[in-house]
C-alpha cells in the first residue's frame, strides 16, 4: 500500500467513525461494521489502527480539536462575551451528530484515563483561550468564568439532546 493511500484509508476509517458513533453508540462500532462504512476489509482496520479503542479515540480527539480551533474563529468575531456565548452554543441543538459524538466520548472517558487526559487537554486549551479573552474584556474572574461557561455549555447540549435545555439568554447572564 502506497503512503498516499495508506493515509486515505486511514482517513476514512475515521471519518466513518465519526459517522458511527452518533449513530450507533461507541461500544456498538464493531471493526466489521466501521471498515464496511469506509469501503474496506476488516483486516485493514487493524492494520492501521493498534484496537478499536485507539481508532475511535483518535477520530473523536480529531473531532474535538477541530470544533476547539473555531473558537478563536468564534472569539474574534464576537462584539462581547454575551455573543461569544450565544454562538457557541448556537451550533448544538444536543441531537446533531457532533453533539452526541461528544456525549459518547465523554462517557467513554470515564472508562479510559488516556482518553480523559487527551479530552481534558482539549478542553483545557479551550477553557484558557476564552480566559484570556474574557479577561481582555474585563470580566470577572475570567478563568473560573469560562470554566464555569464551559461546562455550562456542555450541560446544555446534553439537556438539549433530552428535549430540556436552557435558553442562550440563561447561559449569556454568566459573563455579564
Amino acid at each position: 500500500m502506497t503512503a498516499a493511500r495508506g493515509h486515505e484509508v486511514r482517513r476514512r476509517l475515521l471519518a466513518a467513525a465519526v459517522e458511527l458513533v452518533p449513530e450507533r453508540g461507541w461500544t456498538a462500532v464493531s471493526t466489521r461494521v466501521l471498515a464496511e462504512r469506509a469501503g474496506v476489509t476488516p483486516s485493514v482496520v487493524h492494520y492501521h489502527f493498534s484496537s478499536m479503542q485507539a481508532l475511535l479515540a483518535e477520530a473523536v480527539l480529531g473531532a474535538m480539536r477541530a470544533v476547539a480551533s473555531v473558537v478563536d474563529d468564534v472569539l474574534a468575531a464576537a462584539e462581547s462575551p454575551g455573543d461569544a456565548v450565544d454562538t457557541m452554543i448556537g451550533g448544538f441543538s444536543g441531537a446533531d451528530s457532533t453533539s452526541v459524538l461528544f456525549v459518547e466520548a465523554y462517557l467513554a472517558a470515564m472508562r479510559d484515563e488516556r482518553l480523559r487526559k487527551d479530552i481534558s487537554a482539549v478542553i483545557d486549551g479551550v477553557r484558557q483561550r476564552f480566559g484570556d479573552w474574557l479577561a481582555e474584556r474585563g470580566v470577572a474572574a475570567p478563568h473560573d468564568t469560562a470554566a464555569a461557561v464551559l461546562a455550562a455549555l456542555d450541560g446544555a447540549v446534553l439537556h438539549r439532546g433530552l428535549g430540556a435545555g436552557p435558553s442562550a439568554t440563561a447561559l449569556r447572564r454568566m459573563v455579564s
